[in-house]
């Protein structure tokens, strides 16, 4: 096995554990058996848990950024469309039965207050979220203020969704994302 390959199977093995069952609670043995990997060869790739749960993080706002933005794409060129196919995106996310709430809240929530490096990346991935409405509302002609709204509603969302279990506050969302934006463009 490549190296290459050995870092994307432990990936692969810390991404799920972490998601189902939380940062704190999945060792490295866990992991290690998880990946098939030997002890050893996890510590040479990833010197610490640390090193392992950043690297998931940073492969989790990829695969965020790329979902999001096909799903945007995928809306049309309307820019009313191009927004509330967030609420779409979000939608068919919590629906998938491995839905376990937003991967960043849940490591800052378990790790924020002790790994300054782990709340960075969560810092990051948040501020690119709120960058990414903000050109949405700005290509919809809306008040930048409108990219705030429409964020928070999207987080809150992602919260909510993962604690109640129950997908349809994406379209509940959705739903308030129409009246914020009419709202805004009207003004």
């Amino acid at each position: 096995m490549t190296e290459e390959d050995a870092r994307e199977r432990i990936l692969s093995a810390a991404d799920e554990l972490y998601y189902r069952k939380g940062y704190a609670a999945v060792g490295m043995d866990e992991l290690r058996s998880a990946a098939g990997v030997s002890l050893r060869r996890l510590y040479a790739l990833f010197p610490s848990k640390t090193d392992i749960v950043e690297a998931v993080l940073v492969r989790k706002h990829a695969e965020w950024e790329s979902g999001l933005t096909g799903a945007v794409a995928d809306a049309g060129d309307d820019p009313r469309d191009r927004l509330l196919a967030v609420y779409g995106y979000l939608e068919d996310w919590f629906c998938t039965d491995s839905f376990r709430g937003c991967a960043f809240i849940n490591a800052f929530g378990e790790l924020g207050g002790t790994s300054p490096e782990i709340a960075d990346i969560v810092r990051n991935h948040k501020a690119s979220f709120q960058q990414y409405m903000a050109g949405l509302v700005t290509d919809a002609g809306a008040p930048a203020s409108l990219a705030a709204q429409l964020s928070i509603l999207a987080e809150g969302a992602q919260s909510t969704a993962a604690i109640s279990a129950d997908p349809k506050v994406a379209v509940q969302a959705r739903g308030a994302a129409e009246i914020l934006i009419a709202a805004a463009v009207a003004a």
